[in-house]
This record gives C-alpha cells, sequence and structure tokens, in this order.
C-alpha cells in the first residue's frame, strides 16, 4: 500500500499511476476514507529532531513529509473553530479576495468557473514567461468543487485591448487562415492528436499566437507561454525539467509557445534541440522574420514550418463585424451610425492584413464616437474627421522583409522602365524613414547592372547622387534621388557588360579553368631573374602602334577563341504578352 501524494489517499503501489491518470477518483483501498491532510490519527505518536524513530516503526510517507511539525498540528486541532460567514459579495469573510472578485465585481462566486483565479490559457501576464496551464485536472488552492475549465481573465475586464477581447478560442472562429480551416494540413494534424512542432511565420496580427492558444486547448496539453525578449536559458532549462516530470508522472504532454523566437540567439535556440527531438515538450514557435535566417537550421530541421499570410480585406472585414456585434450585446456600447460598412471597408484596407491593427483602429473609432461633446468645439463629428483621427503610418521593417521586398520591388521598376512605380517605392521608404544612401548606393549599382553600356553618363549621375544625399541629408535629398530614379528608369537599358562578367564566371566553374597559366608574354617581370626566364619578353605595347593595333592573344591557351562579352545589349525571349497586347493595337 501507498499513499498518493496528491490526494493522500490510499491506494495499492501496483495502481498508483492508474489513480493518478484517473484524477484522484478510482483506484481507492477505502472509498469512505477522507483525505490525511492535517494531523495523524488519535494516539500516534509524534517524533522530534532529538528523538529519530527506531527501525522496528512504520516509516512515514512521503506525503506525510510536507505537512507541518506534531506539536504546531496539536496546537491548530486544539483551538476551536469558528462557524463560516459569508461576505455580500459571495466570498468567506476574513479571506482575501481574488482579483476577479474585487474591488467593483458585482458577481457572485458561481459567476467564476473554478480555477478563474489561476487564469488559464491565453493570460496577458504570460508575456515575461510565467506559464498557464490548460485543462488542469487537479483544483487551484483553496477551490472546492470539480475543476472547471478556465477561463481567460482578460476577456472578463473591459481594460484589456479589443484586440485581446476578441481573440478567439476555437479554430472555427479563426478567419483568413486556410492552415486551420476545415481541409486544412495543421488542423488535420491537431484532430488526429499528432501536433509536432512548429514554426509559425507570419507578419504581425495574422493568428500566430491564437492559433498556438487554441492547439492547446484542442489538445488539452499544459501550456507554457513565453516571450524570447524576456526568457532565458537557465528558465527554459526549468521549464524542460518540469514538462518532463508531468510527462513522466501523468503522461500529460507540454506545450511550449515561444513568441519571437527570432530574437534568441544560436546559443538560446540550441537548448530547445534535445527536449524537442526527445518529445518532452512540443515547441509552437513564433516569428515575424524569415525562419530560414533567423532560426537555427538544427532546430528548423526538427520543425514543422509554416507560414499564414496577411489577412484579406473580406476576412479583416468579417472580424470587424463580429467584434462590433460582441460589443454592442456583451459591453453596452452604442454603435454610432458613422461606423458603417464603408467605414469598416476603409479601416480593413487601411490595417494591411493586419488584424490586430483594424481592431485597434476600431476601438479608437469606438472611442472617438462615444466621448461626449466637447463645448468648446459644437461641430459634429463626421467620417472624415475619424479617418483623419486615425493617422496613417506606412508598415515598414527597415531590419525585416519589408526592407528588402521594397528595395527588390524598387530596383525592378527601375529596371522595367516604369518611372511612376520607381518613385512610389522611393517615396515608401523614405516616408518610413529608411536610410536614404541606402537607396543611393542601390541606384550606383543600377546604373551599370541595367544601364550600363546604353548610357555611360548614369554612372557619373548615380555616385553624384550619392555624394549629395551625403553632404545635405534629408528632406532635401529626396529631390536628386527622385531626380536619379527618374532618369535611370527612362535611360536605355544594357545588360551586355553584366552579363558578360557573369558568363566569365560560369566559366571558372569548369574543371581546371580557373588555374590556368597566365601566358608568359603577360606576366609582370619585376627582377632580373623573371626577366631571363622570358616572363613579359614577347609582350607588344598597343600604343607604340599605329592605331594600336597589334596581333596578340591574351586568353590562355585552352581558353583561345572563347567569348564571354556578347555582341547584344539585352535578351533574346519575346514575352506572349506583349505579342498579344501588339496585335490588339
Amino acid at each position: 500500500m501507498v499513499v498518493c501524494p496528491i490526494c493522500n489517499r490510499s491506494v495499492k503501489g501496483t495502481e498508483i499511476n492508474d489513480h493518478i491518470d484517473s484524477g484522484c477518483r478510482t483506484f481507492l483501498l477505502d472509498e469512505s476514507e477522507e483525505p490525511t491532510a492535517s494531523s495523524p490519527p488519535g494516539g500516534a505518536q509524534s517524533y522530534s529532531a532529538s528523538q529519530p524513530p527506531s527501525s522496528t516503526q512504520k516509516k512515514r510517507s512521503a506525503s506525510t513529509f510536507f505537512q507541518p511539525p506534531a506539536a504546531k498540528r496539536q496546537l491548530t486541532n486544539a483551538r476551536p473553530s469558528a462557524p463560516l460567514q459569508w461576505g455580500s459579495n459571495g466570498t468567506k469573510a476574513g479571506t482575501k479576495r481574488s482579483y476577479d472578485e474585487g474591488p467593483g465585481c458585482d458577481g457572485s462566486p458561481t459567476d467564476l468557473p473554478n480555477g478563474a483565479q489561476n487564469s488559464g490559457v491565453g493570460d496577458d501576464g504570460n508575456k515575461d514567461g510565467s506559464t498557464a496551464s490548460v485543462a488542469d485536472p487537479r483544483p487551484p488552492d483553496g477551490a472546492t468543487g470539480s475543476s472547471g475549465p478556465l477561463t481567460k481573465r482578460s476577456k472578463n475586464t473591459r481594460t484589456a485591448p479589443l484586440a485581446e477581447r476578441m481573440r478567439p478560442d476555437t479554430l472555427d472562429d479563426i478567419f483568413g487562415q486556410d492552415l486551420v480551416g476545415p481541409n486544412g494540413v495543421l488542423r488535420a494534424l491537431i484532430e488526429s492528436d499528432r501536433v509536432p512542432s512548429m514554426i509559425l511565420w507570419g507578419g504581425s496580427g495574422t493568428g500566430k499566437t491564437t492559433i498556438a492558444r487554441c492547439i492547446a486547448r484542442r489538445v488539452g496539453s499544459r501550456f507554457i507561454e513565453l516571450n524570447a525578449t524576456s526568457t532565458g536559458v537557465a528558465e527554459c532549462k526549468k521549464l524542460f525539467a518540469e514538462a518532463a516530470n508531468e510527462l513522466a508522472l501523468t503522461g500529460r504532454k507540454t506545450i511550449i509557445f515561444c513568441d519571437e523566437i527570432h530574437r534568441f540567439n544560436k546559443g538560446q535556440q540550441d537548448v530547445f534541440l534535445k527536449p524537442v527531438e526527445a518529445g518532452t515538450i512540443t515547441l509552437i514557435g513564433a516569428t515575424t522574420e524569415n525562419p530560414s535566417f533567423r532560426v537555427q537550421a538544427a532546430l528548423l530541421s526538427r520543425c514543422r514550418t509554416f507560414t499564414l499570410q496577411p489577412l484579406t480585406e473580406d476576412d479583416l472585414q468579417r472580424i470587424l463585424v463580429r467584434a462590433l456585434e460582441q460589443e454592442a450585446e456583451q459591453g453596452g456600447i452604442e454603435i454610432s451610425p458613422l461606423i458603417d460598412e464603408e467605414l469598416l471597408r476603409y479601416l480593413s484596407a487601411f490595417a494591411d492584413g493586419d488584424a490586430r491593427t483594424a481592431l485597434n483602429l476600431l476601438e479608437m473609432a469606438l472611442s472617438l464616437t462615444n466621448r461626449p461633446p466637447d463645448p468648446d468645439n459644437p461641430e459634429p463629428l463626421t467620417k472624415e474627421s475619424i479617418k483623419a483621427a486615425l493617422t496613417k503610418t506606412l508598415v515598414y521593417d527597415r531590419a525585416g522583409d519589408q526592407h528588402y521586398d521594397t528595395i527588390s520591388a524598387f530596383h525592378k521598376s527601375v529596371r522595367g522602365s516604369d518611372p511612376d512605380a520607381a518613385l512610389y517605392y522611393l517615396a515608401r521608404m523614405l516616408q518610413s524613414g529608411e536610410d536614404p544612401l541606402f537607396v543611393a548606393r542601390r541606384m550606383v549599382v543600377i546604373a551599370s547592372e541595367d544601364v550600363g553600356l546604353a548610357d555611360n553618363s548614369m554612372l557619373p549621375l548615380a555616385t553624384a547622387t550619392y555624394t549629395a544625399t551625403q553632404q545635405i541629408g534629408m528632406p532635401e535629398a529626396r529631390i536628386p534621388l527622385a531626380h536619379c530614379a527618374v532618369a535611370l528608369a527612362l535611360a536605355p537599358k544594357s545588360t551586355r557588360a553584366y552579363r558578360g562578367l557573369n558568363n566569365a564566371l560560369s566559366a571558372l566553374q569548369e574543371p581546371g579553368v580557373a588555374a590556368l597559366p597566365v601566358p608568359v608574354h603577360l606576366r609582370n617581370a619585376p627582377t632580373r631573374l623573371m626577366r631571363e626566364m622570358g616572363y613579359g619578353k614577347e609582350y607588344k605595347y598597343p600604343p607604340n602602334y599605329r592605331d594600336g593595333r597589334v596581333k596578340q592573344d591574351y586568353l590562355p591557351d585552352r581558353l583561345l577563341g572563347r567569348r564571354f562579352l556578347e555582341d547584344r545589349d539585352l535578351g533574346t525571349e519575346v514575352d506572349p504578352d506583349v505579342e498579344m497586347e501588339e496585335a490588339a493595337g
């Protein structure tokens, strides 16, 4: 016989694991036995530190290790117990109120499900690395009755942002991500209880955190949420040890959701390798950066990568409509006629695929329409004034994919001789705070790579633009930058020199070509020994000859007759769309 370390009841030693798996409800030796939580049975002898028990006496069980000393237990039992008194708000008199019970809480204890004080899934307080359990079969300290579903505290308070209050609780409520749709790949893995370690890659507000929390609710695993910006290696190792103990004791898996995982350095990411590979934890990492560059290859190979697409305007509008309906029903907020379908469509386009931004904008609009009138400003609120109040911020990250995507679009617009698109992307970069010298350096490259031999004056113009930008700075530097961008876009194009260099580089990949000996007459002869060996002896100096014409080979013997520079400035392919347009015209 052993004593269960959780409920302190007697259980057969061979059935202890089954007893714990059943939530301490079955496999008991005596169903009528009460938990032995305080003092030992009457007449039982207690021992002090100076009087250890003899070897003939029964060894104490592990659960009694955590009980108070015998003298203190007897003193506690001797005190008369006062009858329980309940306060006006449903709490026991003399006990500390929970966060949700006050002040200002007018609900009864039955309004809060069991364990709400321990707020489980999705609590905002978990961003600092604290844990949040999902579907824990054990009630929290001081709770009575059967354990109920853990409720997200932030949804019970009006202080949380609208984006947090509207966060979906189930996969069915997530809009715009086919991965967790009815026929999604990730949805199938979740429903079959085969959730792999994964990296969720997507922009802000696309549902990475929401999907992770919904997965934890669906599979009933222990859920730990941490942020790479505030969690160290020591804390991660502690969480791994707890996950291993949980798996060994109860058989319950642990899901660790790591937000901003790309902010972990190589050493911090390596800590996850062993527990992920051994199956001790299921890692769900979220990142806004390309995991191919920001996540270690060893960790990436142990995880599945799922890409979350930016939400469409229709998806964002559905989210905003749902938020308005819930705010009107649950929050009792009066919806102004100014917030109509046209304004929601405007906010959806304004959010640029980010649901969090869209909901934050909607919350600002609700605040503007519900604020009391200002006696100093009798002018009525209009839809245009609401739009003007929502200051537009371009979505651009100088250190992320937007940085490279925008400069790539600018370069390709100039190469395609589209000055309008070139000016748009130039303005977008400058407005978002991009380094103007970065743009100027790219235009120096464009002048040689794309314009090249077709107009040799573009390279001096680009280098002069770089110098001007360096000397005068912003905002005046935007003018020479626009001048150079338009000139490059309108200039004729030639990639002849650029392609010739690439042809020569390709030849170096052939076996033996990279180490071919330089012809003797072209070699440098700075010493007498080299001159005696014939270095440079038969070299013909072209300026000494009429029109600089001499008959002389310059390539190694093996490459004689090989041509790298082509005669044409551009390629020979024909775009079928251009042919169709010309035929129609």
